[in-house]
């Protein structure tokens, strides 16, 4: 697949544009258009109802309790010292001091950069580089609270939304009375000040997560880490994420987080990159973010089982995934080219639940009293569907049109349905063409987008 192709029909079919494009851009931030905002919306819809509404039976087939949150970007400062970023969060970094060059550049992904100067690859390939010596770069971005600039009004932008869930443990479990084991969700922002962002919208200084932290007993943490895995893995699968290109992977010894018993990185093989690249994190994290917060706020976080008459802080799994990656994925996947007939055509085969316009509907000419039978369908399925009008062009042309946006199904008014009241529906992979009663279009339409 060529990325270059996919980048240039997302600005032009209205994905993904570059942010502030009028003023030159600005590195490491991206906007989502009308077609954009729609699949990634349609991705974090499906992440929910599947995770946090209707979350499949455990592994020993029990219901599983999970309910919401959403938490502030800004915090007070202490979450950051007590999780560790204020501190640790950080990558190493090296400036380039030749003329002409003056990149910025992480240490440890070197030969993964691109070098401003010919011909080099990468930095310090080539004889005029001169690389300063790595030093480390926090990641957080700052920001002041208050109309003070110093110290006392320093705060962050959160860089993950895991912390707003831990600490609000406490109030989840005394306002809703859950039992553990349960899962504590939230999708939103986060930020990280990137040394080097690049692949598109793959590595961004703003982007969205989905995340779940999973509390449970010491002695179910396996179990669970396990369960948590595999139910990760499959929702990929499910969504349209079928290739070869899907890749679980166990993390190393060497690898793991200091406070991690185990992690396994979900990882796609994009067209960037020579290797897999991260979608998503699920990781057991032990009890060391709850017993960190207690410790550092003095408040007990510790869960007291009435049945078994035990306290102790939960262990913890934490399934992480990038919306934006996982939307940049979709779109990967999704795109192909192919010949019909003596043409080709750019069709991007989103699954029909993640597709940002469900249907199209066309009166075939607009006379007769095509159009209106075809207004009124549209309004029928507008108030169930993101659906979309298009009485312009020719037919081949108007199907070419929603091909590129992805839209699963097209409904074309025509002279049979001035007879018999039935109506043309083609499927976007297919190509096939079968006659439907009008009256049953949105029936069967919900049934074929039902997940």
């Amino acid at each position: 697949m060529d990325m270059e192709k996919l980048v240039a029909l997302c600005r032009r079919r209205g994905f993904i544009f570059q942010s502030s494009e009028i003023y030159g851009g600005l590195n490491g931030f991206w906007d989502y258009g009308p077609l954009g905002v729609e699949l990634k919306r349609n991705i974090k819809e499906a992440w929910w109802q599947d995770m946090v509404r209707n979350p499949p039976p455990g592994p020993d087939g029990q219901e599983i309790s999970m309910v919401g949150l959403d938490c502030a970007i800004i915090m007070n400062p202490k979450v950051w010292v007590a999780s560790g970023h204020a501190s640790g969060f950080a990558d190493p970094m090296v400036d380039c001091k030749t003329e002409g060059c003056k990149g910025r550049f992480r240490a440890d992904q070197l030969t993964a950069s691109v070098c401003p100067l010919k011909p080099s690859k990468a930095p310090g390939q080539y004889d005029k580089c001169q690389l300063t010596e790595p030093r480390t770069f926090n990641l957080m971005f700052k920001t002041f609270v208050g109309a003070l600039e110093d110290d006392s009004a320093l705060a962050y932008l959160r860089p993950e939304t895991a912390q707003g869930i831990f600490v609000n443990f406490k109030n989840v479990l005394d306002s809703s009375r859950l039992k553990i084991p349960f899962g504590i969700a939230q999708i939103g922002k986060a930020f990280r000040n990137e040394i080097n962002p690049r692949n598109y919208t793959f590595r961004s200084r703003e982007f969205e997560q989905m995340e779940i932290e999973f509390f449970c007993h010491p002695n179910e943490s396996m179990k669970w880490y396990r369960y948590w895995r595999d139910v990760r893995i499959q929702w990929y699968t499910q969504l349209g994420i079928k290739s070869d290109k899907l890749r679980p992977r166990e993390q190393g010894k060497e690898e793991l987080a200091h406070y991690s018993i185990g992690t396994t990185d979900i990882e796609y093989l994009f067209p960037f990159s020579d290797e897999p690249q991260e979608l998503e994190g699920v990781a057991h994290r032990g009890a060391f973010d709850l017993t960190q917060h207690q410790q550092h706020s003095g408040k007990d976080l510790t869960y007291f089982d009435d049945q078994t008459r035990e306290r102790y802080v939960p262990h913890v799994i934490e399934p992480s995934a990038g919306a934006d990656r996982f939307t940049l994925a979709v779109l990967c996947e999704a795109y192909t080219e192919e010949k019909v007939g003596d043409e080709m055509r750019t069709v991007m085969r989103f699954h029909p639940r993640l597709a940002p316009i469900k249907a199209a509907v066309f009166p075939l000419v607009n006379k007769d009293g095509m159009p209106e039978i075809a207004q009124k369908l549209y309004r029928e399925l507008k108030r169930e569907f993101n659906v979309f009008y298009d009485d312009k062009g020719a037919v081949g042309r108007r199907y070419r049109r929603q091909d590129e946006a992805g839209t699963p199904y097209c409904f074309t008014i025509d002279g049979q349905t001035l007879q018999d009241n039935t109506v043309t529906i083609r499927d976007r992979d297919t190509l096939k063409q079968e006659r439907w009663p009008l009256a049953e279009v949105a029936a069967r339409l919900r049934a074929l987008l039902s997940p």
